[in-house]
């Protein structure tokens, strides 16, 4: 792979221009202002067919001044003509920013992007066919980086197997003009990988915050350190230049070398930001100490969703998080977890992460996404995809724009619209359990299709991996099983035929019929997640005294929410007094148990058949928090005595009393 126009991607040619490009930044180096240039004067050493590498994710740490003054200089005088554009992370505002400035006819040749969906300008060259397009997973490119610095071939990885990312299903060309083959299928071992092929980055654009005049690049108001290092490294030693748009200016040597993320040897040039408004922290925000880790927000700061289909979703997404999860959230939908943890109170239990560098802390969303508050750490982005791709990630949740009934989901590809996988692929393929989240229609248009349009996330290759896959939407829950799509929940008050099967282009498998979805989800009041998730395993929960056939069940702080917790209860305790070969007397703790009404005659049910196989008597008690009228009435409509107690004391004196 090249990425460079025919014709002037010969070793020759490519050695004149880095030989041109020397003198010209020895020249300007010679000043006494040292590495620091204008950027009308750090634009100018980009030539035509160069290959330019451009960080950010969003806006953050996109060097907006180097972006207007390329594209100033190329409305002005039409050159660099023919630019091959490479970039990870999605770097735009939907509008005009970012990579927008750089969408013009003639300025681009070739894009190779992970995100498309921010820069309506290049989508719109890129659907006309008047570029080649590809496009890749961020995460490939961003390892890809560290594969140029260090003189690679390219790039051997599982991440895009079976997507539209496969050279079987496409090698992620966007339109017919784009025949390379970027991306080759190989087999090593009886495994299948895909290989990404290494390429020559002639230019990078990077930023930071503060530079000094060597040219030694730190990053303390930037909310990530993103690929800048690795995208250095590599420019640098692929003979290319490295071109470093700053906020501020230090003296040589006062800088902290510990602070310094880009080592002068490697910037060939700085920039100073000319204006502001092309060096805000994000697209929507100038500067926010929170997002540089200078101070601590808060929880109480993060409003609360307000009820409605989107908390819905965020809620019954947020039922599947377990303590001391590492968890990656979306963009969209998905960020509505989030904000569904911090007000459970849940946020210290587990750890959410972003694709850029985010570890721990809260993500934020929209134009600020990409950067967090309270962060435990901000790691560069190819190390971050390095621990997703290895299996990292206990949990992801992630938007929903299409899935078939073989539980392909599409993300990327529409018929009027390149959105672009960004770090989907990455991220959706290697976490061990995954939800998918989003609203069961698109403005009225079913979203559960026969067949995707394009394929971002395969189901046959998460069965092959053993992933745990859900997806969720406000009227119903689906689980990926090998016969497909399972219709598992249903949200209450609907109609299975008219609200959900007849808005569907497939059948969903439903060996049994699907129970209903939560009701904590739907109503105003807490669902008490972080009371769940500190529960202790069903193991724990039980003990027992041989020599007396004392059986003790603690469930206090319990939540019976479901049909599964019910089943859950009765396999633990079977795998407990199925050995004894004998019946024992059974005593109860209920302080502060919850159980839902919709699964209380299961639960009842559950009770009486451990109770007749196994127990003499069994007796319950429970403080004034425990709903002990709803099981008591569940337990009598099934001809049983409750025997609910208000104390251990009185129940342990009552088990062994004659009936």
């Amino acid at each position: 792979m090249t990425l460079k126009p025919e014709g002037l991607a010969n070793t020759h040619e490519m050695e004149q221009r880095a030989a041109q490009r020397q003198a010209h930044l020895h020249a300007l180096q010679a000043m006494e202002h040292g590495k620091v240039v204008s950027a009308a004067e750090a634009v100018a050493l980009i030539h035509d067919g160069d290959c330019l590498a451009t960080s950010g994710f969003v806006g953050i740490g996109f060097a907006e001044s180097l972006a207007v003054a390329l594209e100033a200089q190329f409305l002005q005088t039409g050159r660099p003509q023919g630019l091959s554009l490479v970039y990870a992370a999605g770097q735009g505002d939907g509008q005009g920013r970012g990579l927008n400035h750089l969408g013009h006819a003639g300025l681009l040749r070739r894009v190779v992007g992970g995100h498309w969906g921010l820069v309506p300008a290049l989508q719109k060259l890129a659907l006309a066919g008047d570029i080649e397009a590809w496009n890749l997973p961020q995460g490939v490119i961003s390892q890809l980086y560290r594969d140029i610095a260090a003189g690679k071939p390219g790039h051997l990885s599982r991440v895009g197997l079976d997507t539209f990312v496969d050279p079987r299903h496409g090698g992620g060309a966007v339109n017919a003009r784009s025949t390379e083959a970027l991306v080759r299928l190989m087999n090593i071992d009886g495994e299948d990988f895909l290989f990404y092929k290494a390429f020559r980055i002639d230019v990078a654009f990077v930023r930071g915050t503060t530079a000094d005049p060597d040219g030694n690049i730190t990053m303390e108001r930037e909310a990530l350190t993103l690929d800048s290092l690795a995208m250095a490294m590599a420019a640098r030693n692929s003979g290319g230049i490295v071109i470093a748009q700053v906020e501020r200016l230090a003296e040589r040597g006062s800088l902290n070398p510990r602070q310094v993320k880009i080592p002068g040897i490697l910037v060939d040039a700085v920039v100073l930001a000319d204006r502001p408004e092309h060096h805000m922290q994000t697209f929507a925000q100038p500067y926010s100490p929170a997002f540089a880790a200078e101070l601590r927000v808060p929880l109480s700061a993060v409003a609360p969703l307000p009820m409605g289909a989107r908390k819905q979703m965020a809620r019954r997404a947020a039922l599947e998080l377990r303590c001391h999860d590492v968890v990656n959230l979306g963009i969209g939908m998905p960020e509505g977890v989030a904000a569904v943890a911090a007000e459970e109170h849940i946020i210290d239990l587990i750890t959410l992460t972003a694709e850029a560098g985010v570890i721990g802390g809260i993500p934020a969303g929209g134009l600020n996404f990409g950067a967090a508050i309270n962060t435990q750490a901000v790691i560069d982005q190819p190390y971050q995809f390095d621990f997703y791709d290895g299996g990292g990630l206990d949990l992801a949740v992630l938007g929903l724009a299409q899935a078939d009934a073989q539980g392909n989901v599409n993300v990327s590809r529409f018929a009027d619209r390149l959105a672009g996988a960004g770090g989907f692929i990455n991220i959706s393929q290697n976490a061990k359990r995954l939800i998918f989240v989003g609203s069961f229609l698109s403005e009225g248009r079913p979203k559960f299709l026969a067949q995707v349009e394009q394929r971002t996330f395969s189901g046959q290759e998460a069965l092959r991996r053993g992933q745990q896959v859900l997806y969720v939407t406000e009227r119903c829950v689906f689980e990926l099983q090998a016969q497909g799509l399972q219709l598992k929940e249903l949200a209450p008050g609907l109609d299975l035929q008219r609200d959900v099967l007849d808005l569907m282009g497939f059948k969903p498998w439903m060996p049994v019929a699907p129970q209903a979805m939560q009701a904590s989800i739907f109503e105003d009041a807490q669902m008490g997640l972080r009371a769940r998730l500190l529960m202790l395993p069903l193991a724990e929960r039980i003990s027992y005294d041989r020599a007396t056939r004392q059986l003790f069940l603690n469930f206090e702080r319990m939540s019976i929410r479901s049909i599964e917790d019910v089943e859950a209860i009765r396999a633990e305790l079977e795998r407990h007094l199925e050995p004894l070969n004998s019946r024992v007397w059974c005593v109860v703790n209920y302080d502060h148990f919850h159980l839902d009404p919709q699964v209380a005659d299961a639960y009842a049910a559950m009770v009486r058949e451990l109770s007749e196989r196994y127990y003499e008597n069994v007796t319950r008690y429970g403080n004034a928090g425990f709903s002990r009228s709803l099981l008591g009435a569940a337990l009598r409509a099934r001809g049983m005595a409750p025997h609910l107690y208000d104390s251990a004391q009185q129940a342990l004196l009552q088990v062994k009393k004659p009936a």
